[in-house]
């Protein structure tokens, strides 16, 4: 197996001069274009494009967005769901010299507003389908409803310079807004180079499937590997959550490469551990979080055993996608070194290389650092620092991420220096959800933890304090869980929606006045709201789950949730569930009943009743 170089990294050493810059991601799109193409590039399970189908479309929708007046340099709107047409919009964008900014279709309106105009977005990439009302100063132009690619051969793309935009990503953000994170075409072509170069990618085309969302900056890593010659194979929303036909997909288009999450490997495990000991053996990018101890032997000991090969990849949005790599093996979970090109420094709080094995927050420079937080020349002075070990004046980013460097020079991830958080891949400000909380009339002050329950796993639990705030104040006065997660979906994305509510008379505070996060009761202790005796007395109140499909979706529930009493009109996600945890619900009941369900029809039928009728309806059409 291949591995990472062990040269000198430590954060005293000044960088190697570069002869010269990686090749732009869309000149080696060409080179592919002309080497094979007749190869399919791109499938979504329902059509496909070869290279030179690829080549055509891209400069046709190209074409139409200069037509319609965006230039080299501009933000261009990207807001399609998941297919072909999503990779031709990206390379169309990036054809044209211009950076793409997702909007992913299911983000409420109003977030999406506000992106749309941080951005400075006038030009939209869109399904033809679209009934979504933008800004009045955004014209939308259907990628769908343009005329069929003609014959011929394309104009070439816009020659952009390295330090031109790519994209911007919006990340959660501390102030209560979303912030976005520009980079730059110089850090992709790095980023795919320094994979390259250390061995993490093969030197033939593979097959790969696109697994994260395109609002998700991981997604970069996947998506743009059609432009060194891979076939990317788009999964679409049910095929990455259910693993029957996560495998199907896999199988019959030959996937070799899958990007995922630990947390998306734990409900995965059993069935790509089956095709690993039938021999299909998979490459697996781990990434977005870090991985548990558990799940690190157990990957370690399947690779020994030459069963799959596995890579755990680190890096911030701030450092295009992924700053450092390693193979997994061995008994202990790190981050690995840095990729060719990037240079990773330990640094105590005044900007002094520390000591290996000392703790020290990571500052990370390189080609890949982004250009910075769009509109927040504030933000990114403070985050994007002078680099005093370059002697050319570039920057370091300041991760916020506490590491220590071992013997052999790899990096280990201790934590955060502060609050923000990662839960399913995804990074979250708690205080963006707390700022959030307060915008409902009836919340006067609100706090966010990430809570880990030994059902449920990872989830975000809120405290609040009701507005009126008086000892005298009555039980309508307090919002309920209902009420709030209905507000928070209007302007949150659904993975920042905390799955626990507990109202309390008061937050505990610690003797110099913070939130003692210590002393907050554990979500268990309360449902909707009510401590757990009230609760349990409550549900007596109402109507117990009836008949076979209902007593059995109420054990399923019950367990995976963690929860002792379940009613037949409990809510699933208002009760703590979330994607991986629906994943389950489905896998119980295909085993149980034989009946074949995705993730997408819990989210439909929420309600115990409501699921079970819909579960009776789909036995009797069997």
């Amino acid at each position: 197996m291949t591995t990472i170089p062990e040269g000198p990294n430590d954060s005293t050493q000044a960088p190697e001069p570069r002869r010269d810059h990686p090749l732009d991601l869309l000149a080696r799109f060409q080179q592919a274009v002309v080497a094979t193409p007749d190869r399919t590039a791109v499938h979504d399970g329902v059509s496909s494009l070869t290279f030179a189908e690829l080549d055509r479309r891209t400069a046709q929708v190209g074409e139409a967005l200069t037509a319609r007046g965006a230039a080299p340099g501009e933000r261009v709107g990207v807001s399609l769901p998941r297919s072909t047409d999503l990779v031709v919009a990206l390379l169309a964008v990036w054809r044209i010299g211009a950076a793409y900014v997702p909007l992913d279709p299911a983000y409420p309106s109003e977030r999406l507003h506000t992106m749309v105009r941080d951005a400075g977005i006038r030009t939209l990439l869109t399904g033809g389908d679209d009934r979504r009302t933008w800004p009045t100063d955004v014209h939308p132009l259907p990628v769908t409803e343009l005329p069929a690619p003609a014959d011929g051969h394309p104009a070439p793309p816009v020659r952009t310079p390295a330090h031109a935009p790519a994209y911007v990503i919006y990340t959660s953000g501390s102030t209560g807004t979303p912030k976005g994170v520009e980079t730059t075409r110089g850090g992709v072509a790095s980023l795919v180079a320094g994979l390259e170069g250390a061995g993490m990618y093969a030197e033939q085309p593979r097959v790969v499937a696109w697994n994260a969302s395109v609002s998700f900056d991981a997604s970069v890593q996947q998506w743009a590997r059609v432009c060194r010659g891979d076939t990317v194979i788009v999964l679409g929303e049910d095929e990455r959550t259910d693993p029957g036909r996560l495998s199907e997909i896999l199988d019959r288009h030959g996937v070799q490469d899958l990007d995922l999450t630990p947390s998306h490997w734990h409900l995965l495990r059993d069935d790509l551990l089956v095709r690993a000991a039938e021999g299909r053996r998979l490459r697996l990018f781990m990434g977005g979080e870090p991985v548990p101890e558990r799940t690190w032997r157990e990957l370690a000991a399947e690779c020994a055993a030459g069963r799959l090969e596995a890579l755990n990849l680190y890096g911030p949005t701030e450092c295009t996608v992924d700053a450092t790599a390693t193979w997994v093996e061995g008994d202990f979970p790190h981050i690995g070194h840095p990729l060719p090109g990037v240079r990773a420094h330990v640094l105590d709080a005044a900007l002094r290389p520390v000591a290996d094995g000392e703790e020290g927050e990571l500052y990370l420079a390189g080609a890949g650092v982004a250009a910075g937080y769009v509109s927040r020349p504030a933000l990114t002075a403070t985050r994007f620092v002078a680099d005093p070990f370059a002697a050319d004046g570039t920057r370091m980013y300041r991760t916020g991420d506490k590491v220590r460097r071992r013997a052999d020079k790899a990096l280990e991830y201790l934590g955060r220096i502060d609050r923000q958080v990662k839960i399913r891949g995804y990074r979250v400000e708690l205080g963006e959800i707390e700022a959030a909380l307060t915008t409902h009339p009836g919340v006067a002050t609100a706090v966010v933890t990430l809570h880990s329950s030994p059902t449920a796993g990872e989830q975000l639990a809120a405290y609040l304090v009701a507005a009126d705030g008086t000892e005298g104040r009555t039980a309508a006065a307090v919002p309920t869980p209902d009420a709030l997660r209905e507000h928070l979906a209007g302007i949150l994305p659904q993975y920042m929606l905390p799955t626990a509510y507990v109202t309390l008379d008061a937050l505990p505070l610690t003797v110099n006045g913070k939130v003692d996060l210590a002393a907050l009761p554990a979500p268990e202790q309360a449902a909707d709201g009510q401590p757990a005796a009230q609760a349990e007395e409550g549900a007596a109140q109402h109507h117990a789950p009836d008949g076979e499909v209902e007593t059995l979706i109420a054990d399923v529930w019950s367990e995976v949730l963690g929860r002792a009493h379940i009613r037949a009109d409990d809510d699933f996600f208002a009760m703590g569930g979330h994607s991986l945890i629906a994943l389950r619900v489905v896998a119980r009941l295909k085993k149980q009943l034989g009946i074949a369900l995705s993730t997408r029809e819990v989210y439909r039928h929420p309600r115990l009743r409501d699921l079970a009728q819909h579960v009776e309806t789909v036995r009797a059409g069997h």
